[in-house]
């Protein structure tokens, strides 16, 4: 007889991965909505600095999030490799559209469940409460990141009332 933990550990996710300061990042395939190019926004005053300001797709406002400046990692300029991942993540009860800015994307990789690592916390300049874990792929360390965490409510608070 199987055990509804045995199901689980098999269970396989799906990871967008990209490049951020010549490391690995993956996100929930399911949270993203699109990946487009870079492309100029409409800066916001008195908004934290690693929000780099917001973008109309569709009649949306989009608020674009630079994680180089959200994780406190070497800031770079943008180029034509540069991506804005769109993402659907759950803000409170209800779901919130925001972009992620990326150096580029790399792959789409199927991930069980039971392969995902804890995070340590070694004192990394990223926190590890927007870390859902760790994956091993070819030698090379993933960190998978929590979208639902990458902004707190404090951070997003008026910015789904822009229009």
């Amino acid at each position: 007889m199987t055990t509804k933990s045995q199901l689980n550990d098999n269970r396989i996710e799906q990871f967008l991965t990209f490049q951020l300061a010549g490391e690995a990042y993956g996100v929930e395939i399911l949270k993203v909505q699109e990946i487009r190019g870079w492309e100029a926004v409409r800066v916001m005053p008195n908004t934290p600095k690693f929000i780099k300001g917001v973008l109309n797709l569709r009649g949306s406002v989009v608020p674009i999030i630079d994680l180089r400046e959200r994780f406190s990692l070497e800031r770079s300029d943008y180029s034509s490799k540069t991506v804005v991942i769109v993402l659907c993540v759950e803000h409170g009860n209800s779901p919130f559209v925001m972009g992620i800015v990326a150096d580029a994307v790399s792959d789409v990789l199927d991930i069980k469940i039971d392969e995902i690592k804890k995070s340590p916390n070694l004192g990394s300049k990223i926190n590890t409460r927007y870390m859902r874990g760790m994956h091993v792929y070819k030698q090379n360390m993933i960190m998978l990141l929590d979208v639902d965490k990458l902004l707190n409510p404090d951070e997003v608070e008026g910015l789904d009332a822009i229009g």
